[in-house]
């Protein structure tokens, strides 16, 4: 059993019992969220698809940790003028862990 769901603006395939790595949750680490806008859920072969959400469906996850992922190096360069730049970013993840689905 998974589902599709709509989380901070981007669609993830969740299943019970599986962590997952979202965009930074205002959350705090151990707490439970529950996410609303469930696009599909796929129930052992029996597929529910939303309108453009399914009513009544919800998944309810814990925040087990907020983590930064690797880093991407930025690098700047316009040729034959000496200028050149090097920046880096580092982007805030939150892991999640699904614990149950209900539709």
């Amino acid at each position: 059993m998974y589902a599709i769901v709509d989380i901070a603006g981007q669609q993830f395939k969740v299943e019970k019992n599986k962590a997952i790595f979202v965009h930074r949750l205002d959350s705090e680490e151990g707490s439970a969220i529950e996410f609303n806008k469930v696009l599909l859920i796929d129930n052992d072969g029996q597929i529910n698809i939303g309108v453009p959400i399914i009513e009544g469906a919800a998944i309810s996850a814990k925040v087990i940790s907020h983590v930064k992922g690797d880093k991407v190096r930025v690098f700047k360069k316009k040729r034959r003028k000496g200028y050149q730049k090097l920046s880096g970013h580092r982007q805030q993840f939150s892991q999640i862990m699904v614990e149950d689905i209900r539709f």
